[in-house]
């Protein structure tokens, strides 16, 4: 949690940062490309890590990764080795880009499916998120096969679960209750 709540920091200081330096859409890109990257890397996440890596090395493994990124993005990265806190990037990442959607009037919705949803049913799901919430909607869907079937709809600290596991969950208290 205290991970988390230092990443929302260090990110609302970028895009504060942005915001007065006009960078605040090309820092997103950059943000973008980080936490993908770091994301999709097992090796890099571990690096970041490791407490035996130094951070003069962190730094010039991610100076040559991400080299060219604005000087925002590159100044974060550095703050960040030297505060040793370079193990948050991701999260700093994608912390910005959350901030900047919200601030831009978009949100995220995680559905929750045990099988993959199909482009008419992701089409219906994020009509239902907007006629919700009022906001546009990008959509991310989880497979959880233990959900068994239906859904689980999360948008931002809400919750709609309609899965069969839960309604099972339900059923069998209401049993044992009896």
């Amino acid at each position: 949690m205290a991970g988390s709540r230092a990443a929302i920091r260090y990110a609302k200081a970028a895009l504060a940062l942005a915001g007065e330096q006009d960078a605040v859409k090309a820092v997103y890109g950059d943000m973008d490309l980080v936490k993908n990257t770091v994301s999709a890397n097992r090796d890099l996440q571990l690096m970041l890590k490791s407490p035996v890596v130094k951070a003069e090395v962190k730094k010039a493994v991610l100076d040559e990764i991400f080299a060219g990124l604005h000087k925002i993005t590159g100044d974060l990265i550095r703050v960040l080795v030297v505060n040793n806190r370079v193990d948050l990037l991701a999260g700093v990442a994608g912390q910005y880009m959350a901030l900047y959607d919200e601030h831009h009037g978009k949100q995220q919705a995680v559905v929750t499916t045990a099988v993959p949803l199909t482009d008419r049913l992701k089409a219906g799901v994020l009509q239902k998120v907007k006629e919700l919430t009022g906001k546009e909607a990008t959509l991310k869907n989880v497979i959880d096969e233990s959900i068994i079937g239906g859904f689980v709809l999360r948008i931002g600290d809400l919750q709609y679960n309609a899965s069969l596991a839960r309604r099972f969950s339900d059923l069998k208290r209401k049993i044992s209750y009896n």
